[in-house]
């Protein structure tokens, strides 16, 4: 895989609200799912793809991690914590950790609450074909289909706010390939989602953003108490 793709940023820094009480106290991506937690998933997937660095951002019950992670590492797959005293969102994010990453590097972001099985490498030889800014990982089915593609696979709406139907509407993974280059376009120390920023980069350079559709193997999204309820249910069958 080279270089480009050594690190995986995480989302670990959300409050969990659709999950409260279970996240009072613990992170989301701490919850346990068979016997490990659900964020250890993410890093298995990501190691299989030859990552060999994460970067977790964290927020609420931030010793959690620590005490989850006393070596700072997993399965010999170094983990550097960047902590956010206050929460900055997906985009803020992303720009908290710019000084962490090499010029050329591009990274996998991984939401920390997603179970998965998907071929990732799909999606990082999409993105190298490509050199976008971004490719977001899609599914053909799903519960929410609110990112739209062209015929070019390029992204040409989300969440309907371009008024742009595309050729196909997909939903969204939570998993998704960006260029360093990309961070220049966020404005640092701003709590800002990464979807405003992707719909800006669209409207400027149509064909920044690309989909790719992955619709093999399983995906779990731990959004909600059922969902969690059912995924770790059938994990532990």
């Amino acid at each position: 895989m080279g270089r480009r793709f050594k690190t995986a940023f995480i989302l670990g820094a959300g409050l969990g609200v659709r999950l409260r009480p279970l996240t009072d106290r613990c992170p989301k991506p701490l919850l346990p799912v068979g016997g490990r937690p659900v964020i250890t998933y993410a890093m298995d997937h990501l190691i299989e793809a030859g990552v060999d660095r994460f970067i977790v951002n964290t927020h609420h019950i931030p010793e959690s991690y620590a005490q989850q992670f006393p070596g700072r590492q997993w399965r010999g797959v170094p983990i550097i914590f960047r902590h956010e005293p206050v929460l900055l969102e997906t985009a803020g994010g992303l720009k908290n950790i710019e000084d962490l990453l090499d010029e050329d590097e591009a990274i996998i972001c991984y939401n920390g609450d997603v179970i998965t099985d998907f071929p990732l490498q799909k999606l990082i030889n999409d993105h190298e074909a490509a050199r976008p800014d971004v490719t977001v990982a899609l599914r053909s089915r799903g519960p929410l289909l609110n990112v739209n593609i062209d015929e070019r696979g390029e992204v040409c709406d989300l969440r309907h706010s371009l008024g742009n139907p595309g050729k196909q509407s997909c939903l969204f993974t939570g998993i998704y390939t960006v260029e360093k280059s990309f961070l220049r376009f966020i404005e640092a120390n701003k709590i800002i989602s990464v979807i405003p920023v992707f719909l800006r980069r669209i409207t400027e350079k149509p064909g920044s953003i690309r989909g790719v559709i992955i619709d093999e193997g399983g995906w779990n999204d731990i959004g909600s108490i059922d969902e969690y309820e059912k995924t770790r249910s059938g994990m532990e069958k």
